[in-house]
């Protein structure tokens, strides 16, 4: 019989591509990873990898027993989910759910999606940790977290992972944020006039950072980026202290509306916020327990008082 915890070894490298980032994703070191794959390969009786250089590659029969371990993890994940729901004879959600979310969402609604959590499911246990959206999909689709709340730009599709199962939780409004005030700001009134002042973006990389270069050069200019930072909360206050404009989402006004002037953006674009988790938990009581309660404190179109 094969061993699943090896099987799942198997298959982070096949995701992962080297055996030192296996062992870093799953807090062992590479020496013991090598040695249980070594072994997996005495209980398949076939070669299971072969050298490429400084790397490992999956042979054809490592890739037969991949494509059998992802099954079988689908399955025992959801044995597992049936077996704690029906363990509980008063019947209350409990287990942990461990829920990836930017930074946005974060701020806005998340300690309000806890304490409804708490309200109504005392017993669940919820870990949340910030990631960047493209970052958490494939973390959830790679089993390290449970449940993702990511963002997608207009235009810009998030990363497409056919196990997990999506569904949109809301939207909200990306306008252009400038200072308040009278100087070089002042005859800001939309997005071509602020071809000649300084912005603030997120880094390289980024879907926002991508979405908001392409609105710009569709507007005829290059933006100078003087700053850039994944914080949303420094774009906020470089905007407030006058040295820079930046393209802020609506969430960002939840919690207190950002001291600068909002201005329309062509074509009134918005920014959708959905979950993510895989299918063979998607219907678990833990995850349908955080969508309801997401449903509850989170409306489906944002607006904030400009």
């Amino acid at each position: 019989m094969l061993d699943v915890r090896r099987l799942r070894l198997l298959r982070e490298l096949s995701l992962r591509g080297t055996l030192a980032e296996v062992a870093e994703a799953l807090h062992q070191s590479p020496s013991s990873v090598s040695q249980q794959l070594a072994q997996l390969e005495r209980e398949a009786g076939v070669a299971l990898l072969r050298k490429a250089g400084r790397r490992v590659q999956l042979t054809p029969a490592a890739e037969v027993l991949v494509g059998h371990t992802e099954a079988v993890l689908q399955r025992l994940e959801r044995a597992e989910a049936e077996a704690r729901a029906l363990g509980d004879p008063a019947g209350e959600v409990v287990g942990t759910v461990r829920l990836a979310v930017f930074q946005s969402a974060a701020l806005a609604f998340a300690p309000e999606l806890l304490t409804e959590l708490g309200r109504r499911h005392p017993r669940l246990r919820v870990t949340l940790s910030q990631r960047e959206p493209e970052e958490a999909l494939y973390e959830t689709w790679v089993r390290e977290f449970d449940l993702v709340i990511a963002e997608q730009y207009p235009e810009h599709a998030a990363p497409w992972h056919p196990e997990l199962d999506r569904v949109p939780l809301t939207t909200d409004a990306l306008r252009l944020a400038v200072p308040a005030g009278d100087g070089p700001w002042a005859g800001i009134r939309g997005i071509a006039d602020a071809a000649h002042v300084p912005w603030v973006m997120e880094p390289q990389g980024a879907a926002s950072r991508h979405w908001a270069e392409q609105l710009c050069r569709s507007a005829g200019f290059e933006p100078d980026v003087r700053f850039e930072t994944a914080d949303l909360q420094a774009h906020v206050a470089l905007i407030e202290s006058g040295n820079a404009v930046a393209i802020l989402p609506d969430l960002m006004g939840v919690r207190r509306p950002p001291a600068a002037r909002m201005v329309e953006l062509p074509g009134t674009p918005r920014r959708v916020a959905f979950t993510a988790t895989r299918r063979s938990i998607a219907g678990t009581p833990a995850i349908r327990a955080c969508r309801e309660a997401l449903a509850a404190v989170v409306p489906s179109d944002q607006a904030t008082p400009r």
